[in-house]
């Protein structure tokens, strides 16, 4: 078996590793992940909201949105003590990362002001740091690379093909240039997609090209799980069959050996069971703490009941800030 990562996946190969006997899937999915990571270890993350609601973007599954009615009010960027204190709090819950975002469709230069200080006061409590703003400019990610972040997240959230169907105000070419300024700054890429918002198995493999596709593969891959909010277009879609989300992390794990893949958003609505079977199809990686941005997320405790219940650890920070 190869561990040398491969960046020519094809749509037919991605699909057909869907395809296959789950029981299969799975074990080369273990296989493959017991030699690239160690099994038992989790690496941990926090998400901050720095920037709450108002985005002008038309997402069909953001409560954020400035185009749905969900009850979320506007809010102004968080002063730093209120971050510096969410950082400490991180850090006593056991995460390495923290994570903030904010609902902008890309940042001007005078947002960035902000932003760059809360990197700071994060690494000075020694955490790695990540950031989702928007759309950057090569210019905008180079100041980004220049105070210190780890990584940026930008999320392709589907395929190519369905992708017209979730947003209309921001094309796909749009998100690749992003993560392109981010790539040639020298920040590590975070970057996944959303599971369960109407799209087919066939997305879903195209969604894993567009990723697994990449040189180098991103860093760190989230695999999201549509959590249906009130107000928002796909409030009322129909549930994802959770096999087909525990195919997809394990697909996620064989075409991208060494990457991060993280169980984030829609965690609240999985059984134990259920994130058992994502840890053994290869996610190493999870969002600590009750919310996530603005949707709920199991709580601390929960999550390390459930580490106990299976043996495994928070992976320790590799990449101290410095």
């Amino acid at each position: 078996m190869s561990l040398t990562p491969r960046h020519d996946w094809t749509l037919a190969e991605v699909h057909d590793l869907l395809n296959r006997p789950f029981s299969d899937l799975i074990h080369q999915a273990q296989t493959i992940h017991r030699a690239c990571h160690d099994p038992n270890q989790v690496q941990v993350s926090t998400l901050l909201s720095i920037k709450t609601g108002g985005c002008p973007e038309d997402c069909a599954y953001c409560p954020q949105s400035a185009h749905y009615q969900t009850g979320l009010d506007r809010e102004k960027l968080l002063d730093l003590d209120a971050v510096r204190e969410a950082a400490r709090h991180a850090v006593e819950s056991g995460a390495t990362r923290f994570c903030m975002g904010a609902a902008w469709r890309a940042p001007t230069d005078r947002d960035l002001d902000g932003v760059v200080q809360m990197i700071e006061v994060v690494r000075e409590q020694g955490l790695e740091t990540c950031v989702t703003l928007g759309m950057l400019s090569s210019e905008q990610a180079k100041r980004l690379s220049d105070c210190g972040l780890d990584y940026y997240n930008h999320n392709l959230d589907t395929s190519p093909e369905f992708y017209g169907e979730i947003i209309t105000t921001r094309t796909y070419r749009d998100r690749l240039e992003t993560l392109q300024h981010v790539r040639d700054a020298g920040i590590r890429v975070c970057c996944g997609g959303i599971l369960g918002m109407g799209e087919s198995r066939q997305d879903r493999a195209g969604l894993l090209v567009q990723l697994a596709t990449q040189d180098p593969h991103p860093e760190s891959v989230p695999i999201n799980l549509l959590i249906r909010v009130p107000g928002t277009p796909l409030g009322e879609t129909e549930a994802l069959d959770p096999l087909e989300f525990v195919r997809t992390i394990a697909a996620a794990r064989i075409t991208m050996p060494y990457s991060m893949v993280r169980l984030s958003a829609g965690r609240e609505d999985m059984t134990d069971e259920l994130q058992a079977l994502c840890f053994v199809a290869g996610a190493n990686s999870i969002f600590y703490g009750e919310i996530l941005l603005t949707t709920p997320n199991p709580d601390t405790a929960r999550d390390q009941a459930l580490f106990s219940r299976l043996g495994l650890t928070a992976q320790p920070n590799s990449s101290p800030a410095s």
